[in-house]
């Protein structure tokens, strides 16, 4: 069975005014569209085009809890909830840092923040279900802009060593606002230790030594990039870069300098980034297409005015230094990708069309569903066909798809993004 679904883009204030509905061809807003939710989360569940072709459900999560064996199919049916949420995501502002907890740590957290009595839509909750969310990122613009997982020591070592290098330039040299930062890197567990001092005493009445830090290496980040206007070679730009942007949107914030211990990195278009629990990240700016586990467990790391506990972050955040986490195509065929991280939650299925011009022989490509699915087309237009019922999908519109209608076959040019559970 194919439902038709819509939303309406969330209007956060970081998010683009044009580039999702430049991508489906649709009106623009006139605000924010930061984030366009195709899925059943009670934050936004995305609502039903024809609700007389599902008993009157107004939007997904009602359907899915009148019919969830018709909705979920049998297999996921006693669950009753779907499992993962497709969004596009547009980033025109830096987002916060943040991370997310492991299934154990959010089932846990859940239950002790309500036997606490804290409500659910208190500012100070951390856990507003008992769920993980890991999540993917798939680039739409030619760049998509992020933080993401702590780099390697002798990284970290490069750019403090680029900092005291360009500090030393200034007419006014104050190598003293590094020491503080360096001893606490130091330390056996420098990282963590690094990252509690930052946002513990950043965030306070009396922020001293780390405002101190934030101010300097603000300061040398515009040192460096009038030094590199001048010719100097500079090894890390895009990192001091990165400091400028953040301080423009979160002045002062500690998590200016939580940046610098950070990879740093540039998608190009179809390049993915799979977050696992635990990783510390921030998206800075660009277009994508995001699928995650369906839950709204977000510890915050700084960059932003919203409540930080740091005792929990320091908890869920792991920080074991990584390379950038690129995912891979778990399986692939012409115009056919697969993205299909290690969690049971969700798959991205990426499909792509050229009509050769000229030519009568139309496209086709087989997807096989998982489970249940959302399929949302970026260009072009298809006909959709699965075991039970077809539809025709063109540019902007999007469908849920049960799990009964099998093998999916995709006749058309375009693109369209599938998210389903895996096989």
């Amino acid at each position: 069975m194919f439902v038709g679904i819509t939303n309406t883009p969330r209007d956060y204030a970081w998010g683009s005014h044009l580039a999702i509905a430049s991508l489906l061809g649709t009106p623009p807003s006139g605000k924010p569209e930061a984030e366009l939710w195709l899925g059943a989360h009670p934050g936004a569940p995305a609502l039903l085009t024809d609700p007389a072709v599902v008993g009157g459900a107004r939007h997904l999560a009602e359907w899915i809890e009148a019919e969830p064996e018709r909705a979920l199919g049998a297999a996921r049916a006693a669950e009753g909830r779907l499992p993962f949420l497709l969004k596009l995501l547009a980033a025109a502002a830096p987002l916060s840092l943040q991370a997310h907890p492991t299934m154990e740590r959010a089932r846990a957290g859940f239950e002790l923040e309500n036997e606490a009595g804290i409500p659910l839509n208190a500012p100070e909750r951390n856990y507003k279900d008992p769920f993980h969310k890991p999540e993917l990122i798939l680039a739409l613009s030619e760049r998509f802009e992020a933080l993401c997982g702590f780099r390697a020591p002798e990284s970290v070592r490069g750019i403090l060593d680029e900092l005291r290098a360009v500090d030393a330039t200034m007419d006014e040299s104050e190598p003293e606002a590094l020491d503080a930062l360096e001893r606490h890197l130091a330390g056996n567990d420098g990282l963590r230790d690094t990252v509690d001092w930052l946002l513990r005493d950043g965030r306070g009445e009396d922020t001293g030594e780390v405002a101190w830090l934030v101010e300097r290496v603000v300061a040398l980040a515009r040192q460096a990039a009038f030094l590199a206007g001048g010719g100097a070679p500079i090894e890390f730009p895009a990192e001091l870069a990165t400091v400028e942007s953040l301080a423009a949107a979160y002045p002062g914030d500690p998590g200016i300098v939580i940046s610098l211990l950070l990879n740093r990195v540039s998608l190009r278009r179809g390049e993915v980034l799979y977050l696992a629990a635990g990783n510390i990240h921030a998206y800075l700016s660009g277009l994508g297409v995001e699928l995650m586990a369906a839950s709204d467990n977000v510890l915050r790391g700084g960059l932003t005015p919203k409540h930080i506990d740091v005792d929990e972050l320091l908890e869920v955040l792991d920080f074991t230094p990584t390379p950038v986490p690129y995912l891979a195509p778990a399986a692939s065929a012409p115009g056919v990708s697969v993205y299909r991280p290690d969690v049971p939650d969700f798959q991205l299925v990426h499909i792509e069309a050229d009509a050769s011009p000229g030519s009568e022989v139309v496209p086709m490509r087989q997807v096989a569903l998982g489970g249940p699915a959302i399929a949302v087309c970026t260009a072009g237009g298809f006909l959709v066909a699965g075991a039970a019922s077809s539809v025709a999908l063109k540019r902007g519109e999007a469908v849920y798809i049960t799990p009964d209608e099998g093998t999916l076959t995709f006749a058309g040019a375009g693109e369209v993004f599938l998210a389903t559970t895996p096989d």
